[in-house]
């Protein structure tokens, strides 16, 4: 199939929490468009220490995670991050690699929020059985 990336909006959580509650402007919430691998193989979202420091994500907890080589490893979780991807919304916490390294968005967000790869046209689309809004298994 080959790779596929998408656009995706990624927002500091705290900071829109923020906003609702009037503390900070609109204008003050930290936000960032990036092109992410999509990963179906990857069960989380990985981001890189480039947008962890633009975003100002506070470090939750340290995690230890496999890499494709078998190669165990351990990195910082932050969030909360909101994900946005069309007229899709999901909030998250990411692992966090190192310097600028490419970012991958997993399986959790693109099931939370609905999304499918497309494999002829390798991309990422709205699941067109549910076009206007996510629909979740909840079996």
């Amino acid at each position: 199939m080959g790779l596929v990336y998408a656009d995706i909006e990624l927002i500091n959580g705290e900071d829109l929490v923020l906003a609702k509650r009037h503390f900070i402007g609109e204008e003050e919430v930290k936000r960032m468009h990036v092109n992410m691998l999509v990963d179906t193989g990857s069960v989380y979202m990985c981001i890189n220490e480039n947008v962890q420091e633009q975003l100002q994500l506070n470090v939750i907890e340290k995690r230890k995670g496999v890499l494709a080589n078998g190669e165990i490893v351990e990195y910082d979780v932050v969030g909360p991050i909101e994900v946005k991807f069309k007229n899709r919304r999901c909030n998250v916490d990411a692992m966090v690699l190192p310097g600028d390294n490419e970012m991958l968005l997993g399986a959790i967000p693109l099931e939370d929020m609905d999304i499918l790869i497309h494999p002829y046209r390798r991309e990422l689309i709205v699941n067109p059985e549910h076009p206007y809004f996510a629909q979740m298994k909840l079996k």
